[in-house]
């Protein structure tokens, strides 16, 4: 268990940069507008020292930390900072016995951040929900992963979600800038001259981590030799030697949108569907079996009978996959996401399934005909067991009868689309319905 405490110290400059330049208030507070705007509910709690149970969500880097160190300053509460990683149900039950006896005693409120909530399994997570529910605690949870997949839902349904958002280059830029210019906490104090393609470089290197970016720019300013006059200059390649490219973390909630945004891109995009399976695999890490997995089910889902060689061309760049291995496969496996995503769609297949399955929970038991049971046993035609017609002693190799459950005899599942080679299908099965009808059976 910690407080936040962020006390100045006798020389500054001997913390990091990015915590001496951490802002204090809102109005320094960098991005996520849509929350802490002007007359937003969330800024409006702050400042009036009103924050109910909340959860902040985001990637990392976005400021949620920062956030809930704010309305530390803010409250006039007693502000409590547990981390998840290493917090225990005693640190927990501690905290709460604690909150108790404040609020009995002085009347005071206590406010109790979580951070990483995620990494709090469900046993933790339940000794939190009575004092949230009894207003003990005013609990501030903060996740980098998706809270209905990682939150205990009471919990969730007890708290407010705002969702952040990635702060951006310009962020990092303002972030910076702000930084040379502030004397007392940043790098305001030294003379330093920066080029502006070094402060782009920064920027874009960092993307919207603004911690990340003041990392770098501290390390290139005090890395770099001042000049004569006491300058120190910062170049481009200063900046390049500075900061290196980021590794980026895909967590769970991440593999997850990354693997539907490939599915969906092979219904309607080539550009999309390879540039997700790329990214995925190149800045992710993620495993391409898993994308192979995906396509193939994407191949009888969402193509069928429309093509049916999307399916041939997915299973054989898997196999290329096994055979030759990455990077070099990477070429087979393009090839089969373009020829998916450029083949006519059809999900006749999925729909049929879906049918199918639906009838099944809502019939009883069934029986098979008795002309469609076996009949390889002696006996069986005294069972009643004959009268199946072999289709291929028939013109066309079909012949009408009946195979479905007497109670769904003249139910229809699939029904093939006009896409692509399905038509083909389409119009075989309008011949034999035309050719039933004709003889008043059942196909």
């Amino acid at each position: 268990m910690d407080l936040f405490s962020f006390q100045q110290s006798e020389q500054p400059q001997a913390r990091l940069l990015a915590d001496r330049m951490r802002p204090e208030t809102l109005d320094e507070y960098i991005g996520q507008e849509h929350i802490v705007g002007p007359g937003k509910l969330l800024r409006r709690a702050i400042e009036s020292d009103q924050v109910s149970s909340i959860l902040l969500y985001g990637p990392p880097g976005c400021g949620k930390t920062t956030l809930a160190h704010i309305i530390s300053k803010k409250t006039e509460g007693d502000f409590v900072r547990l981390n998840a990683v290493d917090a225990s149900v005693k640190d927990v039950r501690e905290t709460i016995e604690q909150a108790k006896t404040n609020k009995a005693l002085y009347g005071r409120k206590t406010i109790l951040f979580l951070d990483e909530v995620h990494r709090f399994n469900t046993a933790r997570q339940d000794a939190l929900l009575p004092a949230v529910e009894q207003g003990i605690i005013i609990f501030i949870g903060a996740t980098t992963e998706n809270p209905f997949h990682h939150v205990n839902g009471a919990l969730l349904s007890r708290s407010t979600l705002f969702q952040l958002e990635p702060l951006t280059k310009a962020h990092s830029r303002t972030a910076m800038s702000r930084a040379l210019a502030d004397a007392g906490k940043g790098l305001g104090f030294m003379q330093i001259r920066m080029d502006e393609e070094a402060l782009e470089h920064l920027a874009s290197m960092a993307g919207g981590d603004i911690r990340r970016a003041l990392n770098a720019l501290e390390l290139a300013a005090v890395t770099t030799p001042s000049q004569p006059d006491g300058t120190v200059h910062i170049t481009l390649a200063v900046a390049e030697e500075s900061v290196r490219k980021p590794t980026v973390r895909a967590d769970e909630s991440t593999q997850y949108d990354v693997l539907s945004a490939f599915h969906k891109s092979v219904r309607g995009s080539s550009d999309a569907a390879l540039f997700w399976f790329l990214y995925a695999v190149e800045k992710l890490g993620m495993d391409p079996m898993t994308f192979l997995r995906r396509l193939i089910v994407a191949c009888s889902e969402d193509i069928g009978l429309a093509n049916p060689q999307a399916m041939v061309q997915a299973v054989t760049a898997m196999d290329a996959y096994h055979k030759i291995g990455w990077p070099e496969a990477k070429y087979n496996i393009a090839q089969a996401i373009l020829f998916a995503v450029e083949s006519p769609k059809s999900n006749a297949a999925a729909v049929a399934i879906g049918k199918v399955m639906d009838t099944i929970a809502s019939s009883g038991t069934l029986e098979v005909p008795l002309h469609l049971r076996d009949t390889h046993y002696r006996g069986a035609e005294k069972l009643g067991h004959q009268g199946y017609k072999y289709p291929h002693d028939y013109p066309g190799h079909h012949v009408v009868q009946q195979y479905l459950p007497d109670p769904l005899k003249s139910r229809v599942f699939y029904e093939a689309t006009r896409q692509g080679m399905e038509d083909k299908v389409r119009q075989n099965q309008q011949r034999r319905n035309s050719h039933a009808n004709g003889n008043g059976g059942n196909g």
